[in-house]
């Protein structure tokens, strides 16, 4: 079985995300005798809807995700009379193939890691719900003819990366065998041809053993320096970030004019360049095209490399890939070793891939650390110009014909000392303060 055997294998995206605004309160009032304007029956506005990715094994690359740059979901319905609540919008759900990776762009963050079937995330929380003006009315304030407005959603470009889910990967230089393996071992028909970079994108199969059968992966050839990003080294090497074991292909003969010793080393070092945890996975060394090494196995680069694996104490057999010689004794000791990890795995409860303390976590607006935080500039006519997340959200829930209103909005500037800080600069009878792109007048009541 082959999966992602096409060149047009995408495991890379990036795109905008928007959750939606939440619907804004009504301002309303019920006609009823005696009761001042009616009574305020203003109702609550409804949810955004969130952005939410979840994992589908039934995709298997990333390029709707190409064409398809821009997200938005819904907003929220504005609250209506009778204290009726508008509804909440429905999340936007993006599917994406199972073993894809939530980053935060700016941030260069990881968010999540969807690595099974249904897994969900949600990477964009929709705005709350502004409150009618039913939820002002108060002792003093018996007919408030303002509401709240709805909160806005969130917008973050995000990268999605596939890391494919495999259990065994392949890795070596290029033109060592790794197709031909993956050919010889599962019967994909992944394109093999005399020449450097045959692979562009890994190839899948399964692995059908007499009591087992595990998920192995062609990932493309390396070169030295793909740890910098050398040829498509970065895009190589995260898919064997997922495997729980690794087999490296060696050309054992010699045949592409390099020493096998020397290949060894180099991918090694590439790996551990990239992240020391790869050169941590069980290893196998397949010594391949042993068909034209020689009888007797005593050329001067062959024994250099077995010295080295037997001074090291790595696991190697000698196979040849177009043959079939040796590869089910491979195949088998591969089966070995990883039911091995899995168990050692499983003792372990090791987490998720990647580290998760360190992970950015998505809160609501009203959960920011500078949520409630006003900044203070001054423009270049002069007007103190004020700006913050929970500032604006009550400037755009002022009704500038209400006095009760602007009074909410002085109150709120009073209690976070705002005018205070604004007269330590330099506020005078008359001086302008802009919010947005409205300008009030300041004049002391004092």
């Amino acid at each position: 079985m082959c999966y992602n055997c096409s060149t047009m294998f995408i495991d890379k995206a990036t795109i905008v995300i928007r959750s939606g605004k939440g619907g804004d309160g009504a301002v309303s009032f019920r006609r009823e005798p005696y009761v001042p304007n009616g009574g305020p029956d203003g109702g609550n506005g409804g949810k955004g809807g969130d952005v939410v990715f979840v994992a589908d094994r039934g995709l298997r690359t990333l390029m709707d995700l190409k064409y398809m740059k821009k997200y938005k979901a819904q907003p929220g319905q504005n609250g209506m009379t009778s204290n009726k609540y508008g509804r909440g919008a429905d999340d936007l759900v993006i599917k994406v193939p199972v073993g894809s990776v939530v980053i935060d762009e700016a941030s260069g963050a990881f968010m999540a890691d969807l690595a099974e079937d249904g897994a969900r995330f949600v990477a964009a929380l929709g705005g709350k719900g502004g409150l009618g003006n039913s939820s002002f009315k108060n002792s003093v304030r018996q007919a408030p003819n303002f509401a709240e407005a709805g909160s806005p959603g969130q917008e973050r470009t995000v990268v999605i990366e596939l890391k494919l889910i495999a259990d065994v990967g392949i890795v070596g230089m290029p033109n060592v065998g790794k197709s031909t393996l993956l050919a010889a071992g599962t019967g994909a028909r992944p394109k093999i041809a005399n020449y450097h970079f045959t692979t562009i994108a890994p190839n899948l199969g399964v692995v059908e053993l007499a009591n087992t059968s595990f998920v192995l992966a062609d990932i493309p050839g390396l070169i030295e320096g793909a740890a910098e990003g050398a040829g498509l080294g970065h895009d190589f090497l995260k898919h064997i970030e997922r495997t729980k074991m690794v087999i490296h292909v060696v050309d054992a003969s010699g045949s592409e004019g390099r020493g096998p010793l020397e290949d060894f080393l180099t991918i090694q070092g590439e790996m551990g360049d990239y992240s020391p945890l790869l050169v941590k996975k069980p290893q196998v060394v397949a010594l391949n095209k042993m068909d034209l090494v020689g009888g007797d196995d005593n050329t001067n680069a062959f024994t250099e490399l077995i010295r080295h694996l037997d001074g090291e104490g790595i696991d190697y057999y000698k196979i040849s890939a177009a043959t079939g010689q040796g590869v089910t004794e491979l195949l088998n000791a591969a089966a070995g070793r990883l039911a091995a990890a899995e168990r050692d795995e499983a003792e372990a409860g090791a987490p998720a891939w990647g580290d998760q303390s360190l992970w950015m976590k998505v809160t609501r607006v009203e959960d920011d650390p500078d949520y409630r935080d006003i900044k203070i500039s001054e423009g270049e006519d002069g007007a103190w110009v004020l700006a913050g997340k929970q500032l604006h959200k009550i400037f755009d829930s002022t009704n500038f014909s209400d006095p009760g209103s602007i009074g909410y909005l002085n109150k709120f500037l009073v209690s976070n000392k705002v005018i205070s800080r604004l007269k330590e600069r330099g506020l005078a009878e008359g001086g302008t303060i802009r919010i947005k792109n409205f300008d009030m007048e300041w004049y002391d009541d004092e």
